[in-house]
């Protein structure tokens, strides 16, 4: 048999890649362009916990993307208490095999993958279902994604009023900081969830909660906002959905599964099912569902993370990597 090589991109070199923003939003509407038009295979994330004492888990993700000719499993931990110990709470691997032959294409650090899929996720949510005339920002939460979140909708909307809180002061404080020297406009950090997220036309709910607390009140949101939660443990009261017009989610098979995930306890007690669902993102770029149809529905998109934007992106990187002269050849037999 003749050797069989496949390429390792470090974190390093995914960094050199200096994607831009358009190429990452492109990337992941074209992976969920795919999964709209059935041209995908996902299935529900799985979870490895390896013992409740260490705070955290594993997360794996898995899919394939037939116009990519790629099939991927990702593997991330998440464990909340890293901070304490310098690191960060995501960390996770991108295997790439060719769903031919089951052969290894590449292996990448998708730490950066996840943290950047995520936030254009967000993105291309508040794209087909937010306003367009929306500039307002309520954002909870400064782990790696969010940072994503906030860059690539105010690339998308040029927001004119960012809000952020987090449960630590100096998290919230230099998350802010961040911001507002990349973005090169004021920052507002708030003391509560209520400051933060009361009357935005947007509001993002990130947070890092070790166990579920109803946090973010329905009674905040405004009329015709859009609110996208996609917090591990649920911050959100039950009567969230009942003040919605469309619920939308990026997969419904992983959306009812697992033990994790916003609106955990919506599904749970049938609050959301499939009959009052109202799409996957994934329907609504390839055109089969309505996207926001008026300026005064109230919407939610619940994303748990995507295998699908995990492969696109990675294949983006893949292709510019090669391009660029990047990463390293491994072999493998």
């Amino acid at each position: 048999m003749e050797p069989v090589w496949f390429t390792f991109l470090n974190g390093s070199d995914i960094a050199q890649l200096e994607l831009t923003d358009d190429e990452i939003l492109d990337a992941v509407e074209d992976g969920l362009r795919a999964q709209g038009l059935g041209e995908t295979v996902i299935e529900p994330r799985v979870h490895l916990v390896p013992d409740p004492a260490f705070n955290g888990h594993f997360n794996v993700l898995r899919g394939y993307i037939a116009p990519l000719a790629l099939a991927g499993v990702k593997i991330v931990g998440d464990y909340v208490g890293n901070y304490r110990q310098g690191l960060p709470s995501e960390m996770a691997l991108l295997n790439l095999f060719d769903p031919r032959t089951g052969m290894p294409v590449a292996l990448l650090d998708a730490t950066a993958i996840t943290e950047m899929r995520t936030g254009a996720l967000t993105a291309l949510g508040a794209r087909h279902l937010a306003r367009p005339d929306a500039k307002v920002l309520g954002h909870i939460g400064a782990r790696a994604t969010s940072y994503w979140n906030v860059r690539l909708l105010d690339r998308i909307f040029d927001l004119s009023e960012i809000r952020v809180h987090s449960r630590r002061p100096e998290s919230r404080e230099a998350f802010a900081e961040r911001l507002q020297r990349e973005l090169g406009k004021p920052v507002v950090v708030t003391e509560d969830w209520k400051t933060c997220v009361e009357g935005a036309d947007i509001v993002v709910e990130a947070s890092r909660l070790e166990r579920p607390e109803p946090l973010l009140k329905t009674e905040w949101i405004a009329p015709g906002a859009l609110v996208v939660p996609y917090g591990t443990n649920s911050a959100v009261e039950l009567s969230l959905t009942d003040v919605m017009d469309k619920i939308v989610v990026d997969d419904w098979g992983q959306a009812h599964a697992g033990p994790f995930g916003a609106l955990r306890a919506h599904v749970d007690t049938g609050r959301l099912n499939k009959t009052n669902l109202h799409a996957e993102l994934g329907e609504i770029v390839a055109g089969r569902r309505p996207a926001r149809e008026s300026a005064d529905e109230t919407i939610l998109f619940w994303h748990r993370g995507l295998s699908l934007s995990d492969i696109a992106l990675g294949a983006a990187m893949l292709k510019k990597a090669e391009e660029r002269g990047l990463g390293q050849k491994l072999r493998f037999s």
